[in-house]
Formats: C-alpha cells, structure tokens, sequence
C-alpha cells in the first residue's frame, strides 16, 4: 500500500467517524421532526400578558425570532394580536431555541395604545408545549413564557 493510498485510507476513515458525532448532536428528536411551530398572542401592554386577559390584542405587530443577534423568523400579529410562525429545526435544534432564543416584538407599544412607550418593545423567551401530528409530520409546538417590556430591543 503506498502512501498516497494509506493517506486516503486514513481521510475517508475519519470522515466515516465524525458522521455518527454530529448525528448524536442533533439528536433523534430533530430527525423525527418536520418543523417548530412558535404561536402565541401579544398584548397592548409593558406588563406580563399572561395574566393579562382583558387586556386588547396587539395588531399588527412585528414577531422576530431572535437567536443571539440574528433573526431567525418573524411574523405579524393578526387584529387580536395572534401570531404563528414555522421553523425549520435544522437551522436552529430545539434545545438551542429554548436555552439561546427570544421572541421579540420590535413595534413600539404606542402603536397600539398611545398612552405606552414610543421607545422599546417587548420580549419572551420560549417554553415548550408539546409534539403534535399532521399526518406523517411531527410538529414540535412552542409558545411565549410571558412578554415583558425592554427598553431597548
């Protein structure tokens, strides 16, 4: 076997290696997945909405995933501040989305009470919620663990 065979021998092993490591990273649950789904309601307010239920929904504000600096997503509210947004979870595993993830809400509050801050917006970090079914898909669903205001987003 000459040298130039062992070389290539040597490669082709080590790649054969690193393919079961970055599967193990991901994770059978990734595999198993078709997609993330984020939905949840924003309200009108700079207070926790989840405890919040008279208060009217945002409408037609703008939903960003952020992950670090870097928006993954986005959505907009519909006229009672519901939103839903799919993600691939290639792009981002679900255990990143949960510990490294933030719904954010960039619209400033004024837009929907003028009484509310110009400056600043809203933000959440994700909970989980559950795995559902559509037909041969498996759909991971996620939620906001409670909006509270930033000034600064």
């Amino acid at each position: 076997m000459t040298l130039k065979h062992l070389i290539m021998m040597i490669s082709l092993l080590i790649a054969v290696m690193a393919i079961p490591q970055a599967h193990a990273q991901l994770g059978i649950l990734n595999d198993l997945l078709g997609s993330v789904n984020i939905q949840g309601t924003v309200s009108c307010t700079s207070n926790d909405n989840n405890v919040a239920a008279a208060i009217p929904g945002f409408s037609n504000a703008q939903v960003q995933l952020q992950c670090g600096e870097k928006v993954f997503s986005d959505a907009t509210t519909d006229g009672d501040g519901m939103f839903s947004m799919m993600v691939n979870p290639l792009l981002y595993d679900l255990s990143s989305l949960l510990s490294g993830c933030n719904l954010v809400i960039p619209t400033p509050l004024s837009k929907c009470n003028s009484n509310l801050p110009s400056i600043g917006g809203l933000i959440s970090t994700l909970r989980y919620v559950g795995l559902s079914h559509v037909g041969t898909e498996t759909i991971a669903n996620m939620e906001p663990s409670g909006f509270h205001f930033k000034p600064s987003v």
